[in-house]
């Protein structure tokens, strides 16, 4: 293997590239494709480099969206929204399947649906109302990983169906390893598949992963690099997605997957691409409004395009994704805060906030919505390295 590799992270506002031991990052002009802006901006950078000696991983998507059916909440549903939030799916809407007939219509496309539910051997759960539901959803693509005998009866009434194995099994356990393949493959897909990104295959032969999926491939290395204690998460916030990491020991249910670290990618709480939808989140939070006034701020900061109103938003966006895997909102995987040692920031964030904002915002997180006076060590990623590690890994174990 070659000693000589660099590494870029392509982001919604950033080029992040990792060579000779050295981090640069680059602004993004958003009125050019991502191929033509990167080839100017890094073209004394790339020489010298092979194709197979260059890598890229890239968040610039922000994620896909998906509609979860259910049999249950407590089985079915509930692992399929486990499964789905950790392969980086943005959730726009869950249905039990009782309610289908009341049920609202996603009023835009869906990049996947989810079908789930029953247990193999017992059939004729699903019939004729979920075919009239779905015949009203626009959807790109469709998946079933519910009982065995139903699932043969929909592949022949549901076009481009993809029939897996059931995510609950005999015993009600949690059976996701194929649901959480296809769903991180749909994933990296997506991304692949978009123009800008593909167009990157020209200066490497390397796959493309996804920023999410690659950090998450970090965090069995950071403390060799960064001085962390266990338990720890690491929260990244970018420009179009906040994305959450953790170790499945910090997870307050019972189901049992086969991976040590997962992750939640928040789509819809990015500071630039997302801003919009970050601000209408932060409006409906019932302790944002005292936040806002803990931090010298108003109502109007969220309108403002103020560096002073970047900075609140970054702020909002630690608050609101430690709040969304809190006990507070029970429609998230349930972390156990109270545990944690450490917590780590990293992506846009570390070139804004200094020390103190991210103190404060933790701190007020700790002790209004879990009665905590003291709060984890904060260790932020001013270098922005840690996709690196990740990245690192992957590309030595290819290159082996």
């Amino acid at each position: 293997m070659s000693g000589k590799k660099i590494l870029f992270d392509i982001g919604s506002t950033y080029f992040k590239v990792y060579a000779d031991g050295e981090i640069r990052h680059f602004f993004r002009d958003f009125n050019r494709p991502i191929y033509d802006d990167l080839s100017d901006k890094c073209s004394e950078l790339l020489q010298g480099y092979a194709p197979e000696d260059i890598y890229f991983c890239s968040s610039a998507n922000g994620g896909l969206s998906t509609l979860i059916i259910g049999l249950s909440e407590s089985f079915s549903l509930r692992y399929a929204i486990n499964t789905a939030f950790n392969s980086g799916i943005n959730i726009i809407d869950t249905v039990l399947y009782r309610d289908l007939n009341s049920a609202p219509i996603p009023t835009e496309s869906v990049d996947v649906v989810i079908i789930t539910g029953g247990i193999d051997g017992i059939g004729r759960v699903f019939d004729e109302k979920l075919i009239d539901y779905l015949d009203k959803i626009e959807f790109q693509n469709i998946v079933y990983a519910g009982n065995d005998s139903d699932g043969a009866a929909l592949d022949s009434r549901i076009e481009k169906l993809v029939v897996l194995k059931n995510i609950v099994d005999e015993r009600l356990k949690i059976n996701e390893k194929e649901l959480k393949k296809y769903l991180t493959d749909l994933y990296q897909a997506d991304i692949m598949g978009k123009e800008d990104i593909k167009r990157l295959y020209e200066l490497s032969s390397n796959q493309i992963f996804s920023t999410p999926y690659i950090v998450n491939r970090s965090l069995p290395f950071i403390k060799e690099r960064l001085d962390v204690a266990d338990p720890f998460i690491v929260i990244d916030i970018g420009g179009a997605t906040t994305d959450i990491h953790y170790s499945r020991d910090l997870v307050k249910d019972n189901i049992v997957t086969e991976g040590a670290y997962d992750r939640l990618v928040f789509k819809k709480l990015g500071v630039y691409k997302s801003r919009e939808s970050l601000v209408h989140i932060a409006r409906q939070n019932e302790f944002v409004y005292e936040l806002l006034g803990f931090l010298g701020a108003t109502e109007d900061i969220l309108e403002d395009r103020s560096e002073k109103s970047v900075r609140i938003l970054m702020q909002l966006a630690i608050f609101l994704v430690l709040y969304k895997v809190s006990h507070h909102h029970a429609d998230y995987v349930e972390l156990e805060l109270e545990k944690l040692n450490t917590i780590i920031l990293t992506g846009g964030i570390s070139k804004v906030l200094n020390d103190k904002e991210t103190e404060e915002i933790i701190g007020f997180f700790y002790k209004k919505l879990l009665r905590f006076h003291t709060h984890p060590q904060i260790v932020v990623d001013r270098n922005y390295e840690i996709w690196t590690y990740g990245m690192q890994q992957k590309e030595e174990r290819s290159g082996s």
